[in-house]
């Protein structure tokens, strides 16, 4: 066992059941935090865990002593429980990092988002920064990780494919090299002991929104059909959702509607291509 005794928050999310699987596998004394014991998934049963909301501070106190790091993918894609970036992204996290600062721990890894701190405007990012300069301003050694989008969430081009028609912006000439969450755990686990203070990765291939509609639709075995969305539509549609919709609503519809509408293009790194990813999906 290595010795550093580490608590991975968010361990049940896509990117945290990878953590928990790479850091058993480098060895580490690892201890994961949840909401509720009977949700937690079969490759992380075997872990100790603590139960607790990072929403409710009293739940937290005195859970981290002994403990030397602490990793947190904690954040939402899709609001749930009528909570919001501010409530998760923000002050979840700042929960956190309180009770580590009480009890002693020594470091504070944050999985942030690709540009995400060129992107204040939007609700998601605006949140996630926020926390990281609550970060780097505690006093602990840190390091954020920024990764590009994930595997998971490129699982909507396999979705369009399946539906017979994809949507696209700017003619599907943007591009970005998304990463597989295993690829993004092994650079989670590494910044335990690792020196750098942020780190920027994407995945080993980057392609264009064009390739990644083609390999979903080629995955299938249908021919490419495919639409381009003007800018103008793009901007009118978020202003109606801004405007006529919840922020739980529109807050994930203006992250993505952002980050498809640019390059995301990120350090290359790992080895899971994207047309193995959609081989395994096409038969869930």
């Amino acid at each position: 066992m290595k010795n550093k005794k580490v608590l991975l928050a968010g361990a049940t999310g896509y990117l945290g059941k990878h953590i928990a699987v790479e850091i058993q596998k480098q060895q580490y004394d690892v201890t994961i935090l949840v909401r509720d014991k009977s949700k937690v998934p079969v490759n992380v049963a075997n872990l100790n865990k603590i139960v607790a909301e990072v929403t409710k501070p009293k739940t937290l106190n005195g859970l981290m002593n002994n403990f030397e790091v602490v990793i947190s993918t904690i954040g939402i894609t899709k609001q749930k429980d009528g909570l919001s970036y501010m409530d998760v992204d923000y002050q979840g996290n700042l929960n956190l990092l309180n009770e580590a600062k009480k009890a002693g721990v020594k470091k504070f890894i944050y999985v942030s988002a690709l540009n995400a701190d060129k992107l204040t405007h939007l609700k998601m990012c605006h949140a996630k920064e926020l926390f990281v300069q609550e970060l780097k301003k505690s006093g602990l050694d840190y390091c954020v990780i920024r990764p590009n989008g994930f595997f998971s969430d490129m699982a909507e081009f396999l979705k369009m494919a399946k539906k017979g028609k994809a949507e696209l912006f700017g003619g599907g000439n943007y591009t970005m090299n998304p990463i597989h969450g295993a690829d993004l755990a092994e650079i989670c686990v590494y910044a335990i002991d690792g020196i750098e203070k942020t780190i920027e990765l994407g995945g080993p291939e980057v392609l264009t929104h064009n390739e990644m509609v083609e390999l979903a639709f080629s995955t299938l075995n249908k021919k490419v059909k495919v639409s381009y969305m003007p800018e103008w539509m793009r901007k009118m549609i978020l202003w109606f959702a801004r405007s006529f919709s919840s922020s739980q609503k529109y807050g994930p519809m203006e992250f993505f509607f952002t980050v498809l509408s640019m390059d995301m293009v990120a350090p290359k790194y790992g080895t899971h291509t994207l047309r193995a990813y959609f081989d395994q999906q096409k038969k869930c």
